[in-house]
């Protein structure tokens, strides 16, 4: 999963996004209005956690604008501001969840994977494919059954082609996506390939097809016809 952090809170970002890579995923992080957006503006995140209370806007107006430019992403709000008015006012504007400062990290995790789980899975935790079924809690992958010894990132690249599959990634948006927004400044994209590569290999060896297909000069996409 890739997330953004948009606090103005150092402190409290730097416990976030310590925690959070532990737990796996790759976090981004701003602290103002005008960084979020300049962000937003060219990046692609599964869930953006949104403070309200920046230094030089509102958290409400980036909501506005992450639905307006980016309604694939869930968003959960965390904020000091308590209120009933602000909740709803989020809510209404198309925020996934709501979640009060302070709070416990573990509630923030399990909050996070919710979301993503009632976007991008129906709410499951396992996700099968024909042959291949993947449990997002234990991340293990089964291919006819068998388990698949994958590295963590194999696991992830799997998990984000099978729910983007009919879609063209490209290297670099796979890059990003996997490793964090600072790939965008990269000569290279090779290390992809050898992912993609040791992937599909393992895959086959155990029985399955092989569904990433390789579209040259674009990318990869995981074709459910094959």
């Amino acid at each position: 999963m890739k997330l953004l952090l948009v606090e103005d809170h150092a402190e409290l970002a730097s416990n976030i996004i310590s925690y959070l890579a532990k737990e796996g995923y790759v976090c981004e992080w701003c602290n103002s209005y005008q960084k979020a957006i300049n962000k937003l503006s060219g990046f692609e995140y599964d869930i953006i956690m949104l403070d309200l209370m920046l230094p030089d806007g509102d958290g409400l107006d980036i909501l506005r604008f992450i639905k307006q430019q980016n309604a694939d992403a869930g968003v959960l709000i965390l904020s000091a501001k308590n209120a009933l008015d602000d909740k709803i006012q989020g809510l209404d504007l198309g925020a996934d969840d709501y979640l009060p400062k302070p709070f416990h990290l573990s509630e923030l995790n399990a909050r996070l994977k919710a979301i993503y789980r009632r976007r991008n899975l129906g709410g499951a935790h396992d996700i099968i494919f024909n042959e291949i079924s993947l449990n997002t809690d234990t991340m293990e992958v089964k291919v006819n059954d068998r388990y698949l010894d994958l590295t963590r990132k194999e696991y992830e690249m799997l998990l984000y082609m099978i729910v983007n599959k009919s879609r063209v990634l490209t290297k670099q948006s796979i890059a990003e996506h996997l490793w964090g927004d600072y790939m965008d400044s990269v000569d290279s994209f090779d290390f992809v390939y050898q992912h993609i590569k040791n992937l599909r290999k393992k895959i086959v060896q155990a029985g399955g097809r092989d569904y990433i297909q390789t579209m040259y000069g674009s990318g990869y996409k995981f074709n459910p016809n094959i």
